[in-house]
């Protein structure tokens, strides 16, 4: 058992069958509309629900439980169905018999990444970094205005779509110490290019 769950554990780069039933019509652009559709909607109610709760109640408990509820249909929906079926990833805990807690961090491999929508996954990724973006922008300005029970709802809205951003961007690099080497190659590139660029100006000078 000891083996299997070595195994198991943190596993990025794996082969599996996501649930797929039936083969998909490749010339459709969302090839899953309605995963889509509450992709979206959740994420966007539950936006809509902390801007605007104030215009049809007064009272703080019954918008504070409806923007968790959406927040919670959300979290439920991206971690467990619009990951899978809309950018082919997947992140998931499990407990041992031992007791320990595994986190595993599951992506489309090989020839299996073509039923991936691009369309899909560029409406995936923008969702899930705008909202992530808008709430801790909200974080900020609550804190700002020292609004402390709106705070509590930002926090959890930050907390909740945090852990499914954390998760697919671990799915998508792999380790912390791939995600590192990501961030590293990405900033080498960025001086490497401002090098060349600032030699090719010094050259252009000389010239003239």
């Amino acid at each position: 058992m000891a083996d299997n769950s070595a195994l198991m554990d943190e596993t990025d780069d794996v082969t599996l069958n996501f649930g797929e039933e039936d083969e998909i019509d490749r010339r459709k652009k969302l090839k899953h509309p309605a995963a889509v559709f509450f992709h979206v909607a959740f994420r966007a109610s539950a936006i809509l629900a902390y801007l605007f709760c104030n215009w049809f109640s007064s009272s703080f408990i019954s918008s504070f439980i409806l923007i968790v509820i959406f927040l919670s249909m959300d979290f439920w929906t991206v971690k467990n169905i619009t990951g899978r079926l809309l950018v082919g990833l997947r992140w998931w805990n499990y407990v041992d018999d031992d007791g320990k807690s595994h986190w595993v961090y599951e992506s489309r491999k090989g020839s299996s990444k073509s039923k991936i929508s691009e369309a899909e996954s560029r409406i995936f990724w923008l969702s899930l970094v705008i909202c992530q973006v808008l709430w801790v922008v909200f974080f900020f300005a609550t804190l700002f205005r020292l609004d402390l029970k709106f705070l509590m709802v930002v926090i959890v809205g930050t907390m909740m779509n945090g852990a499914n951003f954390y998760g697919y961007i671990r799915c998508k690099y792999g380790s912390k110490k791939k995600l590192t080497s990501v961030a590293t190659g990405f900033l080498g590139r960025q001086l490497w290019q401002s090098m060349l660029s600032s030699k090719t100006d010094t050259e252009e000078q000389n010239k003239q």
